[in-house]
């Protein structure tokens, strides 16, 4: 329950908090808006997770009530937010759109929820972030639709039930398990965002390229996508990269020389790694033959913070089988020993 003043409660009642940060959706705003899809047949990927939407979306329709609750989980850039927005379009509702982070006090997630009308969407990106408080008023705005508050000091202290209209929350992060539980339970639907296939980035590559006019082969999309990391959105920010170089080097067009030129040249190699990536499994095979080593050791030496490393450089390279995370610390698998012919013969021999 929320503890509120007066004047505070003066101040939320029928309106939007100013601290809240939060937006409708619009989708000519920007580049990034502009590529996104407004509906389920402009969507590329997640052929399951999309037929499931299909079915609550049309039952709820049906019932003509909001969707349940939503929780959207995985790695970063493969189109949590995109999801939220092509499912507001397909139920031809609003979107309200904040972070987490923005809702540190009782009145942001509270001004936020006040300015919800019936039907409306409320997506919270990195929703596992929100502090105990917030979490706290949530729980009833999701499963009663209440907002319960408490105002007043000492002998005027009261408590005040406000109702508040039927709307869909739907939360992303990349760490379902930070969630609480009863967080987590309260989302009647949760999926998990798988990775792009290589074809599933080449179509994303082709209509990105489409919306911003670029002229691009299918062996050049196919070529970004492979660099891709399994990600849309470094798929599309590749896209723009390359399309610089093609300009420069080869009036415009993208092919799949020019697409691999220019990768090399971002020294982006055929698996999607980078510099940073590199370096982290050459320390590992050089520094620390082959491992096992600590994630603070192996932060310390590569110059970067663990929680980079945990977030940012480790899923990747543990989800294309290069290391392994082992109770002892990180290690080389055999199948890096073979992609990047890493030849120390002693820890060749302990791997395999």
């Amino acid at each position: 329950m929320a503890i509120i003043s007066d004047d505070d409660n003066i101040k939320f009642n029928k309106r939007k908090s100013k601290d809240t940060t939060s937006e409708e959706t619009s989708y000519d705003m920007s580049f990034e808006v502009n590529i996104r899809p407004k509906y389920f047949d402009e969507y590329i990927g997640q052929s399951a997770l999309k037929s499931n939407l299909k079915i609550s979306i049309e039952a709820a329709k049906k019932r003509e009530l909001p969707l349940d609750h939503i929780l959207f989980y995985g790695p970063p850039g493969l189109g949590k937010t995109t999801l939220a927005s092509v499912i507001a379009s397909e139920m031809n509702t609003n979107i309200k759109i904040t972070s987490a982070p923005s809702l540190e006090r009782p009145r942001d997630i509270i001004g936020i929820l006040m300015s919800l009308k019936a039907g409306d969407i409320l997506f919270i990106d990195e929703i596992h972030r929100l502090n105990k408080i917030s979490e706290e008023i949530l729980y009833p705005a999701m499963e009663d639709f209440y907002l319960d508050m408490t105002t007043g000091k000492s002998q005027t202290l009261k408590s005040v039930r406000i109702p508040l209209p039927k709307f869909t929350l739907i939360g992303a992060t990349t760490k379902a398990g930070a969630l609480s539980s009863p967080l987590r339970d309260r989302f009647g639907l949760i999926h998990r965002l798988e990775f792009y296939t290589d074809d599933e980035l080449t179509k994303v590559i082709q209509r990105t390229a489409k919306i911003l006019d670029i002229d691009i082969e299918k062996e050049g999309a196919t070529a970004i996508a492979k660099r891709s990391r399994g990600t849309p959105r470094i798929a599309n920010r590749l896209v723009k990269r390359v399309r610089d170089f093609a300009i420069v080097k080869s009036n415009g067009l993208i092919d799949s020389a020019t697409a691999n030129n220019a990768l090399d040249i971002l020294q982006i190699d055929k698996f999607g790694l980078d510099n940073t990536d590199r370096a982290l499994l050459n320390i590992i095979a050089d520094k620390y033959n082959g491992g096992p080593v600590g994630i603070e050791t192996l932060a310390t030496a590569l110059g970067e913070d663990t929680k980079t490393i945990e977030d940012v450089y480790e899923p990747y390279l543990v989800q294309k089988g290069f290391i392994q995370r082992t109770p002892r610390g990180r290690k080389l698998t055999p199948f890096a020993c073979k992609c990047f012919h890493f030849e120390d013969t002693d820890f060749q021999q302990r791997l395999f």
